[in-house]
């Protein structure tokens, strides 16, 4: 545990001691009749439900985490997902109550209510699938050239690397005898990182899911869902891509091929854009490390994590970082425009 932590706000208490009896009595004061079923679904960051509904289906309410966002950026992330479903892109946009407003408050607790949406990842070798997933994502950037965030951030060098970096030092998390081995390959990371963006130019930033693997993408009967647009920033659009990359170069190439083939029939894409990928990527792995130490004062996070925060992790995250070093020198993946 980090020896820095900031006494926990009473917000942060209550959101820790969340109970069933709160998460339907918030539900119900929206107009909404529960009828007792309550199921905890994967989700960290924030608290997320599946709620049965009486005469009606299931709906899974998030309640979100104390002092991470604004009410200001909550709602830029509900209006962009709205705009999204507006043009029939299938994302799980927030349900609106009798006044229309999408982000509720209830005691302590502010939170929202989606649909429920049933499904499983999408597997990765399905190329049908990654070029529809392609399309949908070149539709959901076509929404975000359209309009600019002004209370979200952006995916940035300095955002995920510099600061991530620097908070994990501060807060004293980094073993004493590998913290020398963290700095160094953090600045030669960053340093790398800074090379990749220069190979890339300017590239156009815009409105983004900007956590789009496929963990928030439910596939049932060969229909998928969007999810969670918690992390919608701004960044490049090449940041929805990489992470339905997996495995060696061989088998990432014609997976990059099938997404651009989908994406690229609603939107130009720029190939210096790819220069980015394991830029992104390390800025992920950096960013990931420094997110799990900023939760560690939440319990939910030491059942969910028991790996965090020991002698190996440590030692594998380093190593981590000096390959992602190696694999940005390297040339970027290679696509052919047809």
């Amino acid at each position: 545990m980090s020896r820095n932590a900031a006494p926990e706000s009473a917000a942060g208490l209550a959101y820790q001691e969340l109970s069933p009896n709160d998460i339907l009595a918030a539900v119900e004061s929206i107009g909404l009749h529960c009828d007792g079923r309550l199921l905890t679904l994967n989700s960290y960051e924030n608290r997320v439900y599946r709620v049965g509904i009486e005469g009606g289906p299931p709906v899974v309410p998030k309640f979100y985490r104390p002092g991470r966002w604004s009410d200001a950026a909550i709602r830029e992330e509900h209006d962009f997902s709205i705009e999204l479903a507006d043009q029939e892109i299938p994302v799980a946009a927030p349900l609106t109550d009798a006044s229309g407003e999408t982000l509720h408050h209830h005691g302590a607790f502010r939170f929202a209510v989606y649909p429920c949406f049933g499904g499983r990842a999408p597997e990765l070798d399905d190329h049908q699938l990654l070029r529809q997933l392609g399309r949908f994502v070149a539709r959901i950037h076509l929404c975000g050239q359209q309009a600019e965030f002004h209370h979200r951030p952006r995916i940035s060098i300095e955002s995920y690397g510099v600061a991530s970096r620097d908070w994990l030092l501060a807060a004293d998390f980094i073993p004493a005898d590998i913290r020398p081995a963290y700095e160094s390959v953090c600045t030669a990371a960053l340093e790398r990182i800074g090379y990749c963006y220069e190979r890339a130019g300017t590239p156009r930033e815009l409105r983004l899911h900007g956590d789009f693997h496929p963990g928030n993408v439910l596939v049932l009967d060969g229909v998928a869902h969007i999810v969670d647009f918690d992390d919608t920033r701004t960044g490049p659009a090449v940041q929805d891509l990489w992470m339905f990359l997996s495995g060696d170069r061989n088998e990432q190439t014609p997976q990059l091929a099938e997404l651009l083939a989908g994406y690229t029939e609603f939107r130009d894409f720029d190939a210096t854009e790819l220069n980015l990928i394991e830029a992104l990527r390390t800025l992920r792995i950096m960013h990931y490390a420094a997110w799990l130490a900023r939760r560690w004062d939440d319990p939910a996070f030491a059942i969910a994590f028991p790996w965090f925060n020991g002698q190996r992790y440590w030692d594998e995250h380093v190593l981590a970082l000096r390959e992602q070093i190696a694999l940005m020198d390297e040339e970027p993946l290679a696509w052919e425009c047809v």
